[in-house]
């Protein structure tokens, strides 16, 4: 039987997003968010949802653009330091020792430790509540070329992303796969 748990953000896996960003002074700024996701095919786009408490959100609004940066588990301590401090009080990337990289594409920057990195100009901002949802057109992915499949794709095995519950309030590894996409499922309906 089930039981009702209410409203709430109980989705036990979210994607560790760390979005890039310049300062107004033009200083590389990270943040941690848990709210996103792809939300667009053709144009390929990106959401993040950010608290406008946040330095991200003030220099997304100015700059019009961000970076979505994909952590491997090795990454995972920086990644939740980058959630915890703010970018109006500390230079996460001198803390962490790890290194931006200015986008030729757009105004942010990409972490160059992480696997994979999306760099998105903002096309569409979204007030929702207590999160404004930022809608980035994906104007460049990079991945660092031992994490590509012979394909020239990021194989999840070799990123090693990470995820987060966000209901027990833990990081986690992403497992081995259990089926192929849009084929798995053609065994029931072979039947």
């Amino acid at each position: 039987m089930k039981k009702s748990l209410g409203a709430g953000t109980i989705l036990p896996t979210t994607p560790v997003f760390v979005v890039g960003t310049y300062n107004s002074d033009g200083k590389p700024n990270v943040m941690t968010a848990a709210w996103g996701g792809i939300c667009c095919s053709s144009p390929p786009c990106v959401y993040v949802s950010l608290r406008k408490a946040t330095k991200t959100f003030d220099n997304i609004v100015e700059r019009k653009a961000f970076t979505v940066n994909i952590p491997s588990e090795n990454y995972v301590k920086e990644a939740d330091y980058f959630g915890i401090v703010s970018g109006k009080n500390v230079d996460k990337f001198s803390a962490t020792g790890l290194t931006p990289v200015k986008s030729k594409l757009v105004d942010a920057p990409y972490v160059k430790e992480f696997p994979l990195n999306l760099e998105c100009k903002v096309i569409k901002i979204v007030e929702i509540g207590l999160h404004t949802e930022f809608i980035g057109e994906i104007m460049d992915v990079k991945a660092d070329s031992d994490v590509l499949n012979e394909k020239n794709h990021p194989d999840i095995e070799k990123m090693k992303p990470i995820i987060c519950n966000i209901v027990g309030m833990t990081y986690h590894k992403v497992g081995n796969s259990v089926g192929q996409t849009f084929s798995i499922g053609k065994e029931i309906q072979a039947t």
